[in-house]
């Protein structure tokens, strides 16, 4: 075990972080989760839409369309804060100019996602003769299309401010107004670039990205089973390593688990059963059923620590239980550790692996909804489980066998632990009392 253990510390850590710290991989990973706050303000719209009180419905039934609004103007478009919030982070990554470049990515998506219509006097009673964008275009399902072209525009835009490619502008102007006129052949060339694709070449990007990732999406964040296990092991995996999980698989993943739960608010809003959304394995699957108290299900092993006989363990189980509540688990995984420790790495990766089983079965049964909303991580598990299911009294029941579940799980491993900390305290004791 000792020898797998270094293997995987001299070969397999290097290469997950040079990974997971890749500029553009990065990049992905802050400009996706730059849109949490908004998507997170949305679905308390969401949520507080749906509350199964007969004269609360009532009440707020004539003013549903407005109550809508901001659902669809934050989860909605999801894809068009995405594109400004990965260009901006590759740009600073870069040391650019990063308003330029967030506001050049833009316009490119624009561009070549969301062409206007074209609306003429026969529908006027639908819309007002003119233009118009259509919504849907800048939705979840335009994701990898918005991340493609963050990225493009702002390789584009760094080409031409290495080479000196750009209109200079004498000492003494503003920045704001220098930088202005360095973007202006950039972001010509990226205007020309993405009009010519989509309008003149008519290659659509976020149609041909879909239909090439779509599967990906279906094993990754849809409906299978294999898939969300292998999700959950790689997560976990990358922890005992000492490696942030979210963090090397967030660029791969997190593009699905955005485009999964925006899909499940969409459907929810448009009438459709919570039994009955699209996707199973969302992020907030993973975060309220399987991360109790954080990646590994940590709440059970901290639970356990407060009750310890050793002196360590049972400080650092005091001092991470709250944290742990809010789902915060970093001091127990790097306190105990857990990283490189085969003892507790063992429950840390097959506990949520059962109790994904679990709740997988006991969803496609439908005893438990599937995931309507997106609350912020710091919720605790049982009350977020509860609001995000539509308020299903069987989803916090789960929560809490889940937590059981994993308790049991970690106690054998969790005592042989225990064991050889007692014993190293025993001897810096004996150590102390020599020296004395």
């Amino acid at each position: 075990m000792n020898g797998f253990v270094l293997w995987m510390e001299q070969h397999l850590m290097p290469a997950a972080n040079k990974f997971g710290s890749q500029r553009h991989m990065v990049a992905i990973r802050k400009g996706l989760i730059a849109t949490m706050p908004l998507t997170i303000v949305g679905s308390f719209f969401t949520v507080f839409q749906n509350i199964p009180i007969d004269a609360y419905t009532e009440f707020i039934a004539p003013y549903l369309p407005v109550l809508d609004i901001p659902s669809r103007y934050t989860m909605g478009i999801l894809a068009l804060y995405a594109t400004y919030g990965i260009a901006t982070a590759l740009a600073k990554s870069y040391k650019l100019d990063s308003l330029s470049c967030g506001l050049l990515a833009l316009m490119a998506f624009l561009v070549t996602a969301a062409p206007p219509t074209r609306v003429f006097e026969d529908v006027v009673d639908v819309i007002s003769a003119g233009r118009y964008i259509n919504l849907a275009n800048l939705g979840s399902a335009s994701l990898f299309g918005a991340i493609v072209t963050a990225i493009l525009s702002v390789e584009i835009y760094r080409f031409f401010v290495a080479r000196n490619i750009t209109i200079k502008m004498p000492e003494g102007v503003p920045p704001e107004v220098s930088n202005s006129f360095v973007a202006l052949i950039p972001g010509a060339v990226i205007l020309m670039l993405f009009w010519a694709l989509r309008h003149i070449a008519g290659f659509d990007l976020n149609g041909f990205l879909s239909t090439l990732l779509m599967p990906l999406k279906g094993v990754l964040a849809g409906n299978s089973l294999f898939g969300g296990l292998l999700t959950v092991f790689l997560i976990c995996f990358f922890w005992v390593l000492g490696v942030h999980g979210p963090a090397i698989m967030g660029p791969v993943i997190r593009p699905f688990w955005d485009m999964s739960i925006a899909e499940n608010v969409d459907a929810f809003t448009n009438g459709v059963d919570a039994n009955n959304l699209p996707n199973i394995f969302t992020e907030q699957f993973l975060q309220w059923f399987i991360w109790i108290g954080g990646a590994g299900t940590t709440l059970a092993l901290v639970v356990l620590m407060m009750f310890s006989k050793s002196e360590y363990l049972k400080s650092l189980g005091r001092l991470s239980f709250l944290p742990g509540i809010f789902n915060i688990n970093e001091p127990v995984i790097f306190g105990t550790p857990i990283v490189m420790n085969p003892i507790l790495g063992i429950p840390f990766i097959v506990a949520p692996l059962i109790t994904t089983t679990l709740s997988y079965f006991l969803t496609v049964t439908n005893v438990v909804p599937m995931m309507m909303a997106r609350l912020g991580f710091a919720f605790p598990a049982p009350i977020a489980a509860w609001m995000s299911t539509n308020w299903s009294i069987m989803a916090g029941l789960l929560v809490i066998v889940n937590f059981a579940i994993t308790l049991a799980i970690y106690y054998p491993f969790f005592k042989v632990y225990e064991k050889q900390q007692l014993d190293k305290e025993a001897e810096e004791l004996a150590s102390k009392e020599a020296d004395a």
